[in-house]
């Protein structure tokens, strides 16, 4: 089939159009899919804080920190998440061992109620 250079110009526009909308449609699917992964990400480290404990250091008494939940507000943290088997070795650790009393990290670590320190 021989087209004259008129008809293949707007076979070739038209093929442009097509090709410039696919790719439109591919870059939004893109940014769905990057916005859910990274709200799936932000979710997940949530939950990980949620199920994590931290030591705060206690300035007086460097030997006796205060154990607290992950997502505590009280002492915030970036860093230094620890899990349940850790939390319960600094609990053998720390005989004085404080537990915060905003966010009672005992009852998440299936403990009594700590006599205060």
């Amino acid at each position: 089939m021989n087209l004259n250079p008129e008809e293949r110009l707007e076979k070739h526009r038209t093929l442009r159009d097509w090709l410039v909308y696919q790719l439109r449609q591919e870059e939004r699917i893109v940014k769905a899919l990057e916005k859910e992964l990274d709200e799936q990400r932000r979710r997940q480290e949530v939950a990980r804080i949620e199920t994590s404990w931290k030591l705060q250091p206690n300035r007086a008494q460097p030997e006796q920190p205060m154990l607290h939940r992950g997502n505590c507000g009280l002492h915030k943290t970036a860093a230094g998440y620890i899990n349940k088997a850790e939390a319960f070795i600094a609990i053998e650790e720390f005989p004085q061992l404080e537990m915060c009393q905003i966010c009672a990290p005992w009852g998440s670590l299936g403990i009594e109620w700590p006599a205060t320190g």
